[in-house]
């Protein structure tokens, strides 16, 4: 038999197809999702969980002209595939291939470029006052998940759209089965009814109607809406979205697609704020994914047929695997010490915590601004809050960090996973950014382990500081050496010399200290000696140093941070603090510009970070000062050093 999905280059074909034919079609798109993510790794349990969803929303209205806006877009891997791209499916998150999550620039059926969480209400609302400012008629759908609903910018969102009441559709997606119970007869008649173009319209005329009734018209209005609240709360979770000002439908199963068809097809006509409770089951279809939706949430390549995630290459214990356990130790020894993450105990290590301190660890879903200020209350109540979140979505809390935290000097210690590249989720989620970022807060300590067991020695040192931290680690494993068992704080601003030399200094910072010390090592056979400096802390400077290391001449930093405003501009500034003039200093990180999506290695060696990267660029630079400088033209003038990157 032919495959349906192998003849869809277009979503509008999907009107032509039957009903079964819609039902085969979804085993299909779960079949290429399985077999690709098996091999790349990827978000299969939510994409599995909205495959029908999908195909009705695409069934139904007519995308690009209608605009379906995606939240996070970890579920959009089915969208993907309906709308012209199945035949690059197989790159999907690989370097060069199609991205993870919705991107404009992929598709004009991408409408907007996601990747961070609770994003889709409001990008929707923009997209709805926009049609409507260029007196357009298409339509647009919002579909966000429950969990994305806990992140504030959601219901931000929710309250402008209900104050404004466009035509605009939002699908909340819950597919944590919290209200199954009130899937049944009695919740689908509701729906069905609300639904129907006829009631909707009678009501309308009757709201109308009785608000123009002089003299108790609005007192009997107002009495019919509280009627119909009482029945939606007493069988639906209804009346918080009625409260936003939005028509509330549902729950419905949103696997079922006869009944998605026909909620989306009177949805249609509406032409006011709707919001559809779909309820679906991350992972349908596929076992595993089913029993171990977290796991699968978003995996590294797996065995199909046992759901058995691969192997990685094993050996030193994660960073990440090495806050955890450090934290939990230093929390046995001070009860003050508390953890804080947003939707991500697994993915920070903090479960091995929250098993042990369940009454001390604190979940506070997608977030991040409520856990920065959540832990500047709890530290100037004398706690000692340590906040765990991967670096980009740190980013999502720059005020709080700034005005909740330093600006009143409290202790709250920032454990930032994820620094540097991440591989294959993207641009969205690389932490290249946080070095600059964090340097430019007064107050604020800035450090960056060079192996797992410095690591340890800076959550120590962190938490003994009374002022705020932050220390900032890559994802993946250390590099396998000894570990301590006695901690000890580390001396703040003082950075360690790992190697001497005469020709210039490379200045590394974090997970750059290895590959600049092997950098080095391969030099020193070509008669080229480099000094190496482990810098541990990107605020406060240790100045002596580094002034001392000046004196070569050279200075070579390596951040695995963007150029611009990061550690090499601090050195820069440091250099002319001291008014050092003569010293030439290269500055090796990412451009400025988003780094693509790709395995973490194959970046940095692209971008000229790995050892053989760095070795070149010394070679490169020492050559060029050892060659006889040409003779000047007075003419022209000279040309600013650009960074390297």
């Amino acid at each position: 038999m032919p495959s349906i999905l192998d003849g869809i280059t277009d979503p509008s074909q999907l009107k032509a197809l039957s009903l079964r034919e819609l039902e085969t079609l979804a085993e299909e798109l779960r079949a290429r999702i399985i077999e690709t993510c098996a091999a790349n790794g990827g978000h299969v349990a939510p994409s599995l969980g909205v495959v029908e969803l999908t195909i009705a929303l695409h069934r139904v209205f007519d995308s690009p002209k209608d605009k379906i806006v995606w939240d996070v877009g970890h579920q959009a891997y089915a969208h993907k595939l309906l709308t012209g791209r199945k035949e690059r499916f197989g790159t999907l998150r690989t370097r060069g291939g199609i991205s993870g999550f919705p991107k404009r620039a992929e598709s004009a059926h991408d409408c907007f470029d996601v990747g961070h969480s609770s994003t889709s209400i409001s990008a929707g609302v923009g997209f709805a006052v926009a049609r409507d400012l260029k007196k357009g008629r298409n339509k647009v759908l919002a579909v966000i998940g429950d969990g994305a609903m806990t992140g504030g910018l959601a219901f931000e969102g929710l309250n402008h759209a209900g104050e404004l009441n466009k035509d605009l559709v939002v699908i909340l997606n819950d597919n944590e089965m919290s209200i199954s119970e009130n899937v049944g007869a009695l919740s689908n008649l509701l729906s069905r009814t609300i639904t129907s173009e006829y009631v909707h319209r009678a009501k309308k005329d009757l709201e109308a109607f009785l608000e123009g009734v002089p003299m108790f018209g609005k007192s009997v209005l107002k009495i019919a809406k509280r009627a119909e609240e009482s029945l939606k709360t007493l069988f639906t979770p209804g009346m918080l979205f009625e409260a936003f000002g939005f028509e509330y439908i549902g729950p419905i199963d949103g696997h079922d697609i006869p009944k998605l068809l026909e909620t989306l097809e009177n949805v249609k006509r509406f032409d006011d704020a709707v919001l559809i409770h779909v309820l679906t089951r991350k992972g349908k279809g596929y076992p595993p994914a089913e029993a171990n939706p977290s796991l699968f949430h978003g995996v590294g390549p797996f065995d199909i047929k046992t759901g058995k995630v691969h192997k990685g290459k094993g050996g030193a214990a994660s960073y990440t695997g090495v806050f955890g356990e450090t934290v939990k130790r230093l929390a046995q020894e001070d009860e003050r010490i508390v953890a804080i993450t947003a939707a991500m105990p697994d993915g920070t290590g903090l479960t091995p915590f929250a098993k042990e301190f369940p009454e001390r660890f604190f979940d506070v879903g997608i977030a991040e601004q409520h856990a920065i200020t959540f832990a500047a209350g709890l530290a100037a109540e004398g706690f000692k809050p340590v906040v765990a979140l991967y670096s980009s979505f740190l980013q999502r809390g720059f005020d709080q960090l700034c005005h909740d935290v330093c600006l009143q000097e409290l202790p709250v210690v920032f454990a930032i996973d994820r620094a540097g590249v991440v591989g294959s989720d993207g641009p969205t989620h690389h932490g290249v950014f946080d070095l600059s970022y964090l340097r430019a807060l007064p107050g604020l300590t800035v450090m960056a382990p060079k192996d797992e067991n410095e690591l340890q020695h800076m959550l120590m040192t962190a938490l003994s500081l009374e002022g705020p931290a932050a220390l900032r680690y890559p994802r993946g494993n250390g590099l396998g050496v000894p570990m301590d068992q006695l901690l000890a704080p580390l001396p703040i601003g003082k950075g360690e010399r790992l190697k001497d030399g005469r020709d210039g200094a490379i200045i590394a910072v974090g997970t750059m200290v290895e590959p600049a010390r092997e950098a080095a090592a391969a030099l020193s056979g070509e008669g080229i000696e480099v000094a190496v400096m482990n810098a541990r802390f990107v605020k406060p400077l240790d100045a002596e140093l580094i002034l001392e290391l000046a004196r070569t001449g050279l200075l070579i930093t390596v951040e695995d941070n963007v150029v611009q405003g990061g550690f090499g501009t601090a050195i820069l500034e440091l250099l002319e603090q001291y008014e050092m003039t003569g010293v030439r200093v290269v500055r090796l990180g990412y451009p400025d510009s988003f780094v693509e999506q790709g395995e973490q290695a194959d970046l940095k060696a692209a971008y000229g970070l790995d050892a053989a990267g760095i070795a070149r660029s010394v070679r490169e630079v020492c050559q060029g000062l050892r060659a006889p400088a040409p003779a000047k033209r007075s003419e022209q003038p000279a040309v600013p050093e650009q960074p390297h990157a």
